[in-house]
């Protein structure tokens, strides 16, 4: 066999098309049943879909959401090194994402990440075409799941209630809204449906290749 020429064809792509990743942001009240819908969603197992640890200024306590704790000294030198994608301060503690999400979105991969009301402009603004999901739930029901806790006292409950009614309504236009204040299996499929939504638009065009040196037809003039 003879080695290849400029004459030859120009070998196609195997694909003509990418896959990119979109980013959840899980938004609601504290109380809201965020975590919950986040676990049972992940025992979903659904393909193409990760969830992303929050890096947090509090300790590890049982029953409560499973993150990365980490001292003020560390938070602060990992956010001065640029390890943080998203980042905000709530209820007395301070919140990280790491920059890993991007690396998981380049690949194709739909990260879920469990966000902050407050900071959702900013967050929009970093990823202007993440969905927003929030979580709504009444005063009720969002008491009673606070102190089931056994987390915080009754004074940081209240806090945490009146923050709720600071930030009743989304900040920025929701793509989902999930009510959980009845059956939470039901509120949980509906989580789980809308993400398997997200490959509808994951799939885009590649752009076209760009041409280095002559044209494919000028070589063979």
């Amino acid at each position: 066999m003879g080695s290849s020429s400029l004459a030859d064809p120009i070998p196609m792509r195997k694909s003509q098309f990418a896959r990119f990743g979109r980013l959840v942001y899980l938004a609601g009240a504290s109380g809201s049943g965020k975590d919950s819908l986040l676990d049972h969603a992940r025992r979903a197992a659904l393909p193409g879909v990760v969830f992303a640890h929050r890096y947090i200024t509090r300790p590890l306590v049982e029953r409560g959401e499973v993150h990365v704790p980490l001292l003020d000294a560390e938070f602060d030198a990992r956010l001065s090194a640029g390890l943080f994608a998203l980042d905000w301060v709530s209820n007395g503690a301070r919140y990280g994402i790491g920059t890993e999400i991007e690396m998981w979105l380049a690949r194709g991969l739909h990260v879920v990440v469990n966000g902050s009301r407050a900071y959702l402009p900013v967050a929009q603004r970093r990823f202007p075409e993440m969905r927003i999901v929030w979580v709504d739930a009444s005063d009720e029901h969002r008491r009673a799941r606070l102190e089931s806790r056994n987390r915080e006292d009754h004074a940081a409950i209240e806090r945490r209630m009146v923050r709720g009614a600071a930030y009743g309504t989304p900040l920025a236009t929701p793509h989902a809204i999930i009510g959980n204040d009845g059956a939470f299996l039901l509120a949980g499929e509906r989580f789980v449906d809308f993400l398997r939504t997200l490959d509808a638009d994951a799939v885009r065009p590649l752009p076209a290749p760009a041409v280095i040196g002559p044209a494919p037809e000028a070589l063979h003039r």
